[in-house]
């Protein structure tokens, strides 16, 4: 079976959907954004399909797609319909990888009683937490992580994303014991070009892919 990863970072707006984007290039990786809450501008899908150069045939669509841009539950509850949650079964990638990107972070609830956390403990897919370098990131990257084992839910690293903090990296690696898998810096102009030549000298193609 190809290799299934899903992409989930720490909070909303770290730029997971880049890093998603690169990923599914550097892997030549299907993309699935199971519900995606915002309608307006450029989607997630969109912009990995951009940004990532990928075809229309690599990308799964979204099972929900929400009208506005906040939690999935609320944004469900406003368009007046509920997620229901056990449908959302991890789709056939037609042997290639598959990158499948989570809603902000782990405990963005999706409806009553389940978490996006509880999902991803279902499905029983490896685990890459993308984690902003700025303030406060030790905290919240060293909280995910331990929601995560506390679920036995695989960890296959950590992906930063922003400006050089080796201090901080190496904390978040040693104390929650995750595999440090690199850091991608911010790209200006961000373009496909730019992002995939950033990202094949940011990260290893084998990290992601052996077990």
């Amino acid at each position: 079976m190809s290799r299934r990863i899903v992409v989930t970072g720490t909070d909303t707006g770290i730029g997971k959907t880049v890093f998603s984007a690169g990923l599914a290039h550097l892997l030549d990786a299907n993309y699935w954004k199971p519900i995606q809450a915002g309608l307006e501008g450029e989607t997630d899908t969109e912009l990995v399909t951009r940004l990532g150069g990928l075809s229309a045939d690599r990308i799964v669509p979204e099972l929900y797609r929400l009208r506005t841009p906040v939690s999935p539950h609320c944004s469900a509850e406003i368009d007046g319909i509920r997620i229901d949650v056990e449908s959302l079964r991890v789709p056939a990638s037609g042997g290639r990888p598959l990158v499948i990107e989570g809603a902000g972070g782990l405990m963005v609830p999706l409806a009553p009683g389940t978490l996006f956390i509880d999902v991803f403990q279902r499905w029983q897919l490896p685990v890459v937490l993308c984690a902003s370098t700025e303030l406060g990131t030790i905290n919240h990257s060293l909280l995910s992580i331990e929601a995560l084992r506390q679920r036995q839910i695989r960890i296959l690293g950590i992906a930063f994303i922003g400006k050089r903090n080796p201090e901080t990296q190496s904390a978040i690696c040693e104390i929650g014991r995750v595999r440090w898998l690199g850091r991608l810096p911010w790209i200006l102009p961000l373009t496909a070009d730019t992002l995939h030549t950033a990202f094949e000298h940011s990260f290893v193609r084998n990290d992601f892919l052996n077990p």
